[in-house]
């Protein structure tokens, strides 16, 4: 509906912006104020279209300018602002013809409708990725029978025997993600930092216990699925350890399945029949920095 007197504001909620059209006849009394008093928002911004032979004055604003704020509910998007008309005193200073005001104005845009994205170039982070990043992510290790098909259920070994770890995540409701294992460490007792002890897995990712004589010990590729890990590490104890007891600790973390496999994100096993380290997905060069020990610090 055109602004007219009887109807002096009207506007007009649009994809990405919200035009204003103030009639100058704001008060219906025939005398029409100036546009250069008018403002809009509480960052004050001056209109867009306007003369002094026109009786109309239109402000155009995003919805994200001239002090527009957002307001959500559980069924709109409302974004508000404010027409201000602020009358600067001309001809005797001592007297006033008019007075100050404020025309609330309020854009509701429905939470759920299909609306077209042509106007709209979003800058924020996919839903499901900032999900991803905020929930707790279920992350699994588990002594697996030597065919894979079920987890163990002694945990008693022989030497000579394998360890056939599995390590998984859980990605329901998120992203596509790649597991790694970024370390893991024997110990006596459960605590991590306890001393002595066996780094088998090391610098984010390499089997290093697989470069030793008497080990054959690797990382399985191909992978079951992406968010699967499984390695073979040849049974051991601590010598000297009448216990015959030990404590793994392993440092689990994830990457966008799409992420290209890089030094801080990798699997890699060595491989004694080329005696180079191999990767189980990526270039073989992000192995490198397992024969230098030294791939960074781990993100």
């Amino acid at each position: 509906q055109a602004a007219a007197p009887l109807h002096p504001v009207t506007v007009q909620c649009q994809e990405a912006r919200v035009v204003v059209t103030v009639h100058r006849d704001l008060f219906g009394t025939g005398r029409l104020v100036r546009a250069t008093d008018l403002t809009l928002g509480s960052a004050g911004c001056l209109p867009a279209v306007w003369g002094a032979a026109e009786t109309t004055v239109t402000f155009m604003a995003g919805l994200h300018e001239c002090g527009i704020t957002l307001t959500v509910t559980p069924d709109a998007l409302v974004y508000s602002t404010s027409l201000n008309y602020k009358p600067v005193l001309t001809g005797n200073p001592v007297i006033v013809r008019t007075s100050p005001a404020v025309v609330p104005l309020e854009c509701h845009y429905p939470r759920r409708d299909n609306v077209s994205s042509n106007g709209v170039k979003p800058t924020w982070v996919p839903f499901r990725s900032t999900i991803s990043s905020e929930e707790k992510l279920p992350f699994s290790l588990r002594l697996m029978n030597d065919d894979w098909s079920a987890e163990r259920v002694s945990p008693v070994f022989q030497l000579g025997e394998a360890f056939h770890f599995q390590a998984g995540v859980n990605t329901e409701n998120h992203a596509p993600l790649r597991l790694f294992v970024d370390t893991c460490v024997a110990t006596r007792t459960p605590e991590r930092s306890s001393s002595p002890q066996y780094a088998f897995i090391d610098f984010s990712g390499c089997l290093m216990d697989g470069q030793l004589d008497d080990a054959t010990s690797t990382f399985i590729s191909p992978r079951p699925r992406q968010d699967v890990l499984q390695f073979v590490v040849d049974a051991f104890q601590f010598a000297g350890d009448s216990s015959n007891l030990i404590y793994i600790t392993c440092h689990l973390k994830v990457s966008l399945a799409d992420q290209a496999p890089d030094p801080l994100n990798k699997a890699c096993s060595f491989n004694k029949t080329n005696n180079l380290w191999a990767p189980v997905e990526g270039t073989w060069d992000i192995c490198s920095c397992c024969e230098m020990r030294s791939c960074g610090l781990a993100r």
